[in-house]
């Protein structure tokens, strides 16, 4: 081996011992083995340093912005209400994981997983059913949608880059679904006959009935899904770990209330149960949240700005104890809104807007997302913990969301525009229409997405000038003897191997290049050996950390790492399987 070969090869070594071991963060080890190259001098700046400026991470950092304008409407989380439905398990899980599938071809699938875990949580809730059974298969399906199109995922991005850099022209839009598509067609029939049967009953949210009792109200919107229903004809008598315990109409409360109480416009529905379920009974149609401290519904603190969840305690010093919600006016004074209100050893209803404070009730805030840190010295509260960032949504500005991802997808699609021309003209039209404003917009970024991809280009550019991917393309096709069935199969175990341990795009950056010279060498196809192992980094379905959506679902799921191998391994067998043959045919 020559010099340049032992170096690139220690370097990466180094990089996947640091993967693996979790010691540093991904980005830290990718970039810090591209640095470790360039000063020892086995890569020139040009090549450690062009990913940068590639059209990868500009179009991965402008995706960021496409999929968080839609996320912004709250698009993902009606749909995903909607798709899950009112029948059991095997049809939520089909339709939920078909959504997944279709989404993840043209958003990150980071976003969509998220809104998919929004959505399922209070599903679950309702039907005291474990989370469990439909997050990994949501996964799943995700990961396979990925890899329909160039920008399904980061990993098929960086392949055509490398391409790009090889000497041949990149990829195209849909090129990716010309090899991968039996794999999603495959993967997706098993998802739906089977994920949601092998998957565990972990429990979760949905089955904890140990939170305390929080009272809200619900406003019935005149006019709306509910009005002039009765509350077992709109089935809200009991929601999973929350029961409607009274109804408020003019003054006047009804208590205790029967299922065959009817609904009428303006009604606010005493709810009791779970703090974790309010933000899920806000989002049911027919009904808003109340503004506990107001006389209309739920609406943002004045001040503006981003919102989030908070409980808070207030304390004995707090100038609204002792007075009645509607007389406290907490919003003018904190710029929170009062949602929910739990007051310790009292289940009866409380009546609300009317209760008076007491030191220890505990309250849940809608409030800017400083809240916190404007109040936690002061002694109005004893106690304040941020639960999550509240379902904001700007449906309004929806048809301007789906306006710009139509520009994301048709744009390369029809051949109007490239991928990176694309995905910057969504990404201003976000702003632009304004669906996002530039700061949002620029958080939306995840800049160590961004700084992993632009170096992989780097790593791949030394394991190809170095010798290394000569080398390495050797050893495979010596497994194979020189047949190009056994050389597409060791190229994509050995991929789906790398991705198991460090990120997909690592994967990637390694075993693009070898995959280019071993199709060189056995003259075949070099595109459709390069798409073979990008399909292969992009496919992780065995480990919680192989691939960023299977991560994600961990905690809600409350899943065991051997669960993933219940559902994992045969979607692995399938990429095994049907990825080398497509590899090869033709």
């Amino acid at each position: 081996m020559t010099v340049d070969e032992i170096v690139v090869g220690l370097a990466l070594v180094a990089m996947f011992g640091a993967l693996v071991s979790r010691r540093v963060s991904p980005t830290v080890a990718v970039v810090g083995a591209l640095l470790g190259m360039f000063l020892v001098g086995v890569v020139d700046f040009d090549d450690a340093f062009g990913g940068f400026a590639a059209a990868a991470p500009i179009t991965i950092a402008a995706l960021y912005v496409v999929a968080a304008g839609v996320d912004r409407t709250g698009a993902l989380h009606r749909l995903g209400r909607v798709l899950l439905g009112e029948r059991g398990l095997g049809a939520a899980t089909g339709r939920l994981s078909a959504a997944g599938l279709a989404a993840s071809a043209v958003l990150a699938n980071t976003p969509v997983v998220a809104m998919g875990i929004a959505a399922v949580d209070p599903w679950c809730r309702r039907r005291l059913v474990s989370p469990s059974r439909l997050l990994l298969p949501l996964s799943s399906a995700a990961i396979l949608g990925g890899t329909l199109t160039v920008i399904g995922t980061s990993t098929n991005l960086v392949a055509s880059d490398l391409l790009a850099a090889s000497g041949e022209e990149p990829l195209g839009f849909l090129e990716p679904a010309a090899l991968a598509w039996p794999l999603v067609l495959a993967g997706f029939v098993v998802i739906i006959a089977i994920g949601w049967r092998v998957m565990p009953d972990r429990g979760g949210a949905a089955l904890d009935h140990d939170a305390p009792g929080f009272q809200l109200g619900l406003v019935v919107e005149p006019g709306g899904a509910v009005d002039g229903r009765s509350l077992d004809d709109a089935g809200l008598r009991q929601l999973g770990t929350v029961f409607c315990v009274a109804v408020e109409r003019g003054g006047t409360t009804l208590a205790p209330v029967g299922g065959r109480t009817r609904l009428r416009g303006d009604d606010v529905l005493v709810f009791a149960g779970a703090v974790e379920a309010i933000s899920d009974l806000g989002q049911l149609d027919g009904l808003s949240l109340a503004d506990l401290d107001g006389e209309a519904g739920l609406v943002e603190p004045r001040s503006g700005g981003r919102t989030a969840w908070f409980e808070a305690v207030l304390g004995p010093e707090a100038p609204v104890v002792g007075q009645r919600l509607r007389d406290a006016r907490f919003r003018d004074r904190y710029g929170a809104a009062v949602v929910a209100i739990h007051r310790p050893g009292v289940d009866e209803p409380l009546g609300l807007g009317e209760v008076r404070l007491r030191a220890g009730d505990s309250l849940v805030l809608l409030a800017e997302v400083g809240f916190r840190q404007r109040w936690k010295q002061r002694h109005d509260f004893v106690l304040i913990r941020r639960r999550s960032d509240a379902p904001v949504a700007d449906a309004r500005r929806l048809p301007h969301a789906l306006a710009a991802l139509a520009i994301v997808v048709a744009g390369p699609a029809l051949g109007w525009l490239s991928v990176p021309r694309a995905a910057l003209a969504g990404a201003v039209a976000m702003v632009a229409a304004g669906v996002l404003r530039p700061r949002e917009a620029r958080d939306a970024v995840d800049l160590n997405v961004v700084a992993i991809v632009g170096a992989a280009t780097g790593i791949g550019a030394a394991v190809s000038t170095s010798g290394l991917a000569t080398r390495m393309a050797g050893l495979i096709e010596g497994v194979g003897s020189s047949q190009t069935w056994v050389a597409a199969i060791a190229l994509v175990v050995v991929t789906l191997a790398a991705t198991e341990v460090v990120t997909n795009v690592a994967a990637v950056a390694l075993m693009a290049p070898v995959a280019l010279a071993v199709a060189d060498d056995l003259g075949t196809d070099p595109r459709r050996f390069l798409l073979g192992v990008t399909i292969a980094a992009s496919t992780s379905f065995l480990t919680p950390i192989g691939y960023q959506t299977n991560t994600m679902v961990l905690g809600p799921g409350r899943y065991h790492p051997g669960d993933y191998l219940r559902l994992g391994l045969v979607l692995t067998s399938l990429v095994v399987v049907l990825v080398p043959a497509m590899m090869v045919r033709g």
